[in-house]
């Protein structure tokens, strides 16, 4: 059903990588969104003072909130999708997230006030006067935001949009509070037994509850977040199915917004063969990424000498020290230097979180594991910060 309304009012509209047709299935979303809320505003505000209900005139408050929350996300999405200029080289697409974040700070304050206004409710003995036109008002507005909820969480999932399936998740969260809304009318126009500073609170709570969720929510992305899993398996297929790629480490992914991914990785090749020949592989590898997964990533050619007698004596060994400390893994960068005493023995390990040996304890413990092989040997190691696990 989605698609027909899409095909109607989104030129292109399956073409979603495109930036104009993420723009339109945008500003759709937003408008719905505007029309909607403003609708069920006025609704509930009239439904409220004339029935004197603190705890629907809360909800339809959200529903404004809700209505300032779209023209929100309208804005931001035009902005984001502003080409890069000058000063922004990576373009406009974190305005999203930012966009996204006021909305939920606004949401916070919107709540924070409606709570006050439903516990001054609690000692105020003013009857409310419920209709039955108040019920249905109260339940054609969760069929409305369930309408709203699927819209949002269809559209965020198609294009990809943090801002519109928190959006939806809210709508959902109206659907929830509108029902305790609902139960509070419906309980007084039955039973006469008022819970309408209750109820105000409880809407106040999901309110306030659902900012904090979206705060957090949006603010990740802006601090910087660990790429998902499947970005980082995509990357690490494509490297991988290339004849001649021996390994990669040190991937780094910056997200820039919705298509804007940026990275780097280091490539190991066998440093045996014809250095121009691995350069043009690495190189192909780079126009690949940018082609297939739109990914702009710069890649660190590393050479590795796969027939040295030294490392594939060491090597196993090397291995062992590493399993034999939780959380260090991967060993690369492996080489050797020969001395006049002595045979360096050097390469780079990752260190996660998680590992609480301090580096001399690891270093003293790699030494003397090598020293039984050979006295000469000595290890020098870098320790690398696991920014993401490959």
């Amino acid at each position: 059903m989605g698609n027909f309304f899409y095909k109607i009012f989104i030129k292109d509209f399956e073409n979603t990588s495109d930036p104009s047709v993420r723009l339109s299935y945008g500003k759709f979303a937003s408008y719905i969104g505007i029309l909607l809320n403003l609708a069920l505003t006025a609704a509930k505000l009239v439904v409220g003072i004339i029935s004197n209900s603190i705890s629907i005139i809360a909800d339809g408050v959200n529903n404004l909130a809700d209505a300032s929350s779209s023209i929100i996300t309208l804005l931001g999405f035009r902005l984001s999708s502003k080409p890069s200029d000058e000063k922004h080289p990576y373009g406009h697409g974190r305005i999203e997230y930012i966009t996204g974040l006021i909305i939920s700070i606004f949401i916070i304050f919107v709540g924070f006030n409606l709570a006050k206004s439903s516990f001054d409710r609690l000692f105020d003995k003013e009857p409310m006067s419920i209709s039955i036109f108040t019920i249905i008002i109260l339940i054609v507005s969760m069929l409305v935001k369930f309408f709203q909820s699927i819209i949002n969480l269809s559209i965020g999932k198609k294009i990809d949009s943090k801002t519109l399936i928190a959006t939806a998740i809210d709508s959902r969260n109206d659907i929830i509070s509108t029902f305790s809304v609902l139960v509070s009318s419906g309980i007084f126009y039955f039973y006469g037994v008022s819970l309408d500073g209750y109820i105000g609170l409880l809407v106040s709570a999901f309110i306030i509850y659902s900012g904090i969720s979206l705060t957090i929510e949006m603010s990740s992305p802006l601090i910087g977040e660990m790429p998902s899993d499947e970005i980082i398996k995509d990357i690490e297929e494509l490297v991988l199915s290339h004849k001649g790629i021996i390994g990669i480490h040190d991937l780094i992914v910056h997200n820039y917004g919705v298509g804007k991914v940026f990275a780097s990785i280091h490539i190991e090749v066998d440093a045996d063969k014809d250095i121009m020949e691995s350069h043009e592989l690495v190189d192909h590898i780079e126009h690949q990424m940018s082609k297939d997964l739109n990914i702009h990533i710069v890649a660190h050619m590393d050479p590795v000498r796969l027939n040295d007698p030294i490392i594939k004596e060491v090597k196993p060994a090397l291995e062992a020290c590493v399993n034999h400390f939780p959380g260090l893994s991967h060993i690369h960068d492996l080489r050797c230097i020969k001395g006049s005493t002595r045979v360096n023995i050097i390469f780079d390990i990752v260190r996660n979180p998680e590992c609480t040996h301090s580096d001399e304890e690891i270093v003293k413990y790699f030494n003397n594991e090598l020293k039984k092989i050979n006295p000469n040997y000595k290890a020098i190691i870098t320790f690398d910060k696991a920014y993401i696990n490959i």
